[in-house]
């Protein structure tokens, strides 16, 4: 089993709706779900397209999947998701919009978001207790992306190489894209399907746990955890501990 730290709202949220029903699966029930119909992309073609982040469910990254240390237990990272989500106030994001980033699609936001970011480091910093290191296998499929060098000490390090001055938020919404044509076609079909919820601020309230039952299974959603807490992302970072030998590398 692993487990990941995911930018996730409750299952009625239009964002979370929308993104799931693309992906065609709803990772809080584990079903299937009918992808629209798009205009130049037939059914089965869409389906292949959208097979990657299928999987993993919709979703943005903030902790990367990482199997449970051998010394904790699931209650105890439980409990330190609540205890966070009791810590951290609720905050906004001015818009996201449907991009390329490389060779993939995904919303992302248009402006640069400091609470964000602030928001995704602290996950890092404070759920790395309970991240088991990666295992040599896991090491080399995320080396052959090619990494820059720091990206390659943040893999060794903290599990995953885009974190901290490297993290750029996305909700992955297809697999590698190889041909242009068809990407361009994909992409204005999504900036049409997310239309509702592009363009325009969001509070984001909370965060989820999502669990991969066993290696290459379908995630789902384990909780999703409100924000209630009075302290800004940004302040909580400012008073963090000082930056630990792993992120100075």
């Amino acid at each position: 089993m692993r487990y990941a730290i995911y930018f996730a709202a409750d299952a009625d949220d239009r964002l979370m709706q929308l993104g799931n029903t693309w992906l065609g699966r709803d990772p809080f029930s584990g079903s299937d779900l009918c992808q629209p119909a798009l205009d130049g992309i037939d059914r089965e073609r869409f389906l292949h397209l959208t097979s990657s982040p299928r999987r993993y469910g919709f979703h943005g990254t903030l902790k990367a999947p990482f199997h449970l240390d051998p010394e904790r237990r699931e209650s105890a990272l439980l409990e330190a998701c609540r205890d966070f989500s009791g810590d951290l106030a609720p905050f906004e994001i001015q818009a996201l919009s449907v991009n390329r980033l490389g060779r993939f699609l995904a919303l992302t936001p248009d402006n640069a978001e400091p609470d964000l970011a602030a928001f995704a480091a602290l996950c890092v910093h404070r759920f790395e207790r309970f991240r088991a290191p990666l295992s040599g296998a896991d090491l080399e499929r995320r080396r052959k992306s090619g990494l820059t060098p720091k990206q390659d000490s943040y893999l060794t390090g903290w599990g995953y190489p885009y974190i901290f001055d490297e993290f750029r938020f996305h909700m992955t919404l297809s697999s590698k894209l190889e041909n242009d044509a068809e990407a361009t076609v994909l992409a204005a079909a999504a900036r049409n399907y997310f239309a509702a919820v592009t363009g325009q601020s969001r509070t984001c309230s909370s965060f989820a746990l999502y669990v991969e039952p066993e290696r290459n299974a379908p995630f789902e959603v384990h909780t999703v955890f409100e924000l209630t807490g009075s302290t800004s992302a940004q302040t909580a970072e400012s008073l963090a501990a000082p930056l630990t030998r792993k992120e100075n590398a």
